[in-house]
Order: C-alpha cells, then structure tokens, then sequence
C-alpha cells in the first residue's frame, strides 16, 4: 500500500488500548504499510509534558511509530522539536491491527526505553503487568509478552534497535 497519494499524506487514527478501553487515540500519518510493519508518524499525543526522570515527553516531540501485524510490541523513535533523537520506547502489545483508517493496538503493561546512545536500557511496568493478571486469564499472551521485551531488551544491549526498522 502507498503511503502518500496524489491528495498528500494517508493518515490513519492510531488507537491505543488498554485493559479493554481506548487509552488515547491520535491522527498519525501514514509512512509505510509493507503487509507486516506499519509504520506512522505523529506529534506527541499526550496532554502537557510527561517526565519519567530519565526521558521527557513534550509539546513538540516528533514519534515515528512502527507497529507490527505479527509480533508483539511497537517501537517508537522519539525525537525533539529539533529534530534531535532522544530515545526508542518499546511498547509490548498484541500484534497490531489496521483497518478501515484505524490502526488498534492493545498495550499490555510491559515497555522498555532506550536511550539515544544505547547506554541507557530500561525495562518499565513489569509491576503493573504482574498486576494486570493477564497471566491468570490468557498464560500464552502473558508468555508472548514477556518473551517480546526481553527479545527487545536484548536486541537493545546487543545489535540495537535500528536492526528492526531497517
């Protein structure tokens, strides 16, 4: 699928879902659909600045999103207003899903954050996940879960996260 037609840029609403309710949803635009990846782009969704005391996320901050139809997490490229790049957020989700414009992810607690120059490689949530009791209800997403971020942990101390959105 084409990215961009003769009217300009597709865009599609990116909906994020947690615990069985929409989170945040956003207009992003559409980079690249290859029938596996997803890839979009868009400013900063959330309301205000977030700080996480290792990384800000502000007014201004460009994300550029890939998703995947067959694995179990998306990586999002965070970079400021000036274009300079502050990091990856990994989200560990269900495969994604797009159709009729909506790109519909369900996020499952677990992320990990990366810094730009790779140093610094955080596993976040695990306490909410354990929380979540998704491995009560469903053992084999909890399983797919926790095998995604640690695939993307170690792909982060190994080869990088780059290897990915090549």
């Amino acid at each position: 699928m084409s990215a961009n037609s003769a009217d300009g840029p597709a865009t599609v609403e990116v909906v994020l879902v947690k615990a069985g309710r929409t989170k945040i949803s956003y207009p992003a635009e559409l980079l690249a659909d290859d029938g596996t990846r997803v890839s979009v782009r868009a400013p900063w969704a959330g309301e205000g600045v977030r700080d996480f005391g290792f990384v800000r996320f502000e007014p201004g901050d460009v994300f550029t999103e890939h998703y995947w139809r067959d694995r179990w997490y998306s990586v999002k490229e965070v970079r400021a207003s000036g274009g300079a790049l502050k990091g990856h957020y990994c989200d560990i989700t269900r495969p994604a899903e797009l159709s009729g414009g909506r790109l519909v992810v369900e996020d499952l607690d677990l992320d990990l954050w990366v810094s730009a120059d790779g140093t610094d490689v955080r596993r976040l949530d695990e306490d909410e996940f354990a929380e979540s009791g998704l491995s009560g209800r469903d053992p084999d997403a909890a399983a797919a879960a926790v095998a995604a971020l640690d695939e993307l942990d170690a792909l982060a101390r190994g080869a990088g996260l780059g290897t990915l959105l090549d």
